[in-house]
């Protein structure tokens, strides 16, 4: 089989884009990678476009790859659907890794795309969350999540009405709840892994919120559900971003210099397991593959992007990909250990907290990151001799987990 890299990334600003389109967006993260990678459209084999939004929002619940590649010029070669909930855009470099591992293509694209705001229609905004649940068993898995976190006891605080958000959040909540119960985990620890990807965007000119946050701040903010902030919360994000992926076949017709190599992507699905039974979470399972499949371990790790819909969130995946014991992802963030500077920066693009959340295009825009990371090329926010990057995605909601989960492993270039 052949290697794989990234050899061109590309992606929008992300925020609120009341007057842009899907297709607009994705032009705009289409050729900023491009023209990183230094050829035309015609170098492109296949393409794999990610999106969760464009049916149940827009309408175009089919072809939605078709529709707006074609669009940007795209013809005739095969065009992927990829839809896996948040972890759409990396299950889509998991197939096209695979496609050019396998000798299919030399030369492919993946983009990630979504489109969540629009002025006319906030009720379908939220409802269009349940769509990453098994609507027959909403209700049944529903109450059985926010059971996680019924032997805690509430603050006062706790009580307030916190208005319309995603359902996602009082799942998050009630999971963050079981972990301050069974480890002591507590709000200021929690707090503080917002404050630091909050204070981490301050570089990132591409983050939807670039303002620091002290840990009193995050604390201080609007109460969504116990224990989470706003601050704490991802927000709903417009944006797109694109990755190019040549084999080694090929690699000399691009810039080896900037070549980030793909050790591996591992992806996984959840099972039965029970709330206790955490060493088999999906996550835990995906970071064991990828880690076998690239023949390292957590502690080869210089920088991570990981799934912080949540500040909790983060914590939570630190344990799972080995990076802390579980019940010590907390304690880890508080040392300063995932700050810029610290042993392992964890979401020092300011994660999906304040770089923002466009659903079908995290995956993909965390690559960015950690590309970026690995050629060196972050500015003020670079981690010092970044070698090995990690990207945790999952996606949806299933039983106790969520539906599925992708890790990803990346090298930076030889003698970088």
């Amino acid at each position: 089989m052949t290697e794989a890299y990234i050899v061109g990334i590309g992606m929008t600003p992300l925020g609120k884009h009341w007057d842009q389109s899907v297709k607009q967006l994705s032009a705009r993260a289409i050729d900023t990678a491009l023209a990183d990678t230094g050829v035309e459209l015609g170098a492109i084999e296949g393409a794999w476009f990610c999106n969760t939004r464009l049916g149940v929002l827009q309408g175009q619940h089919n072809i939605r790859g078709q529709t707006v590649l074609r669009s940007y010029g795209f013809e005739n070669i095969p065009i992927f659907n990829t839809d896996n909930a948040c972890a759409s855009s990396s299950s889509g470099l998991a197939q096209a890794w695979a496609a050019v591992r396998a000798g299919i293509h030399d030369v492919v694209l993946v983009v990630g795309a979504e489109k969540m705001n629009f002025r006319d229609k906030e009720q379908q905004m939220f409802e269009a969350f349940k769509g990453s649940s098994d609507i027959e068993l909403f209700d049944s898995q529903m109450e059985a999540l926010l059971a996680l976190g019924e032997e805690l006891p509430l603050p006062e605080k706790a009580l307030a009405q916190a208005g319309q958000r995603s359902v996602f959040m009082d799942i998050y909540s009630a999971m963050a709840r079981y972990h301050m119960h069974r480890f002591g985990t507590t709000e200021d620890q929690i707090a503080e892994v917002a404050a630091k990807n909050h204070w981490h965007s301050q570089w990132n000119e591409l983050a939807q919120y670039r303002t620091p946050m002290t840990r009193g701040e995050v604390l201080a903010d609007k109460l969504i559900s116990y224990p989470m902030t706003r601050a704490m919360c991802a927000p709903m994000s417009d944006g797109a971003a694109a990755l190019v992926i040549a084999s080694d076949r090929v690699l000399d017709r691009f810039d080896r210099r900037r070549a980030v190599g793909i050790r591996a992507v591992a992806v996984s699905s959840g099972s039965n397991r029970k709330p206790e039974e955490i060493d088999k979470h999906l996550t835990r399972t995906a970071a064991n593959r990828a880690y076998q499949i690239a023949g390292l371990g957590p502690e080869d790790v210089s920088v991570a992007e990981l799934h912080d819909a949540t500040a909790f969130a983060e914590i939570m995946q630190s344990e799972h990909c080995g990076f802390a014991a579980y019940g010590e992802g907390g304690p880890l963030a508080e040392s300063g250990a995932t700050r810029l500077g610290g042993r392992l920066p964890i979401n020092v693009s300011g994660g999906l907290l304040s770089k923002g959340h466009p659903i079908g295009a995290t995956g993909a825009i965390q690559v960015n990151e950690i590309v970026t990371q690995l050629r060196g090329e972050a500015g003020k926010r670079q981690v010092e001799g970044a070698r090995i990057g990690l990207c945790e995605n999952g996606g949806g909601f299933y039983g106790f987990e969520e539906a599925a989960c992708v890790v990803s492993l990346f090298e930076a270039p030889a003698g970088g």
